[in-house]
């Protein structure tokens, strides 16, 4: 299951947006608080609750119950009060907002700003689930500290978004059972080249086992390596497959620069095997990496579809407003690209005496 369209109506930053991603890559970029995240937090949270995890007897009642419980525990508004994410105006609000897949199924959210805990949810053309998963990696790494993180979220009030709690569930999972596809044995010999090694589970801790230097725990490697990691585990377990949705918000994060081709090759490995990719980035070298792929053929013989999306402030009304791209070089307003322009010409001017 693919996300084909994103629509939002009054939804926090977002006036009106329909959004028509890419089944393969989509590159997310903007200022802050231009809403990058805000657009794969509200992808998650319709989605995880239909995912194979959730899957079983529905009600509506239930299916209600699900997406706000998922809405609270990812956005985390204040009182949990859901009506905080509705964008906010003089008086009443509302917002509506939804998701069209690939095979036209469609769901539909809606809810006032004075709702605490209930939402209306609306399904169309929805058949029984497919199996698949979803899958939210944020800014902070989690797989250095699995061990402890799932059973104190169960039992005490700890502020983390539920990302990170779903996101130690699945690495708290065991390896799948029986072979592993072409596909994932591809993208992961291709990892462990770059690591120079493999990555092993025991009591809930992950060490990466180099041959002839023995194993290091995960506390111990660079933050670029503890990424590549966690995904390395996530294809191991199953959870990183052909059917999953995967939503990384700036993977830059906390990394050496020499990190990120690996990292960006990486996802180009799990578009190939079929996973959809979300990626939100501040970064220079994240979005030319990607860039690159699709300005120069010959790098991206498989001919996925990469697009780029550039959020930024309309200099008048001060809203939200997007445009998507081909190429990155294609955007009119790319922050990165615009900061990048302006440190060159203040060297320049520094070289010139202008």
């Amino acid at each position: 299951m693919k996300i084909e369209t994103l629509i939002l109506n009054d939804f926090m930053l977002f006036d009106k947006a329909e959004i028509e991603w890419s089944k393969n890559i989509n590159i997310i970029c903007g200022e802050n608080s231009t809403g990058k995240t805000t657009l794969l937090k509200v992808m998650y949270s319709l989605l995880k609750p239909m995912s194979i995890e959730k899957r079983g007897v529905t009600t509506k009642d239930i299916e209600e119950k699900q997406v706000v419980e998922k809405l609270q525990g990812v956005f985390r508004p204040d009182g949990m009060k859901v009506g905080r994410l509705v964008r906010r105006k003089q008086g009443s609000s509302r917002t509506e907002f939804a998701m069209v897949f690939d095979n036209k199924q469609k769901i539909s959210v809606g809810f006032g700003n004075r709702q605490e805990n209930h939402v209306d949810i609306k399904s169309e053309q929805m058949s029984p689930f497919e199996k698949f998963d979803a899958i939210y990696i944020p800014t902070k790494e989690m797989i250095s500290t699995t061990e402890h993180f799932v059973s104190l979220y169960d039992e005490y009030h700890i502020d983390f978004e539920e990302m990170y709690y779903d996101l130690a569930k699945l690495l708290d999972r065991p390896l799948s059972k029986g072979p592993n596809t072409n596909e994932q044995n591809e993208i992961l010999k291709s990892i462990e080249e770059i690591m120079k090694g493999q990555i092993i589970q025991r009591d809930k801790k992950f060490y990466l086992k180099i041959k002839g230097e023995g194993e290091f725990e995960m506390g111990l490697l660079s933050d670029g390596y503890r990424k590549l990691s966690m995904i390395l585990y996530l294809i191991l377990s199953g959870s990183l497959n052909k059917n999953a949705v995967l939503f990384w918000d700036e993977p830059e994060t906390n990394m050496n620069p020499g990190m990120i081709h690996p990292i960006v090759q990486a996802m180009v490995q799990l578009a190939k095997m079929g996973v959809q990719i979300f990626v939100t980035t501040h970064d220079y070298f994240v979005q030319q990496e990607f860039n690159m792929l699709t300005v120069y053929p010959e790098l991206n013989l498989d001919g996925l579809d990469i697009r780029f999306m550039s959020l930024y402030r309309d200099s008048e009304s001060n809203a939200v407003m997007y445009e998507m791209k081909e190429t990155a070089s294609g955007l009119k307003n790319n922050a990165i690209m615009r900061e990048f322009d302006a440190i060159y010409d203040r060297e320049q001017g520094i070289i010139y005496g202008s």
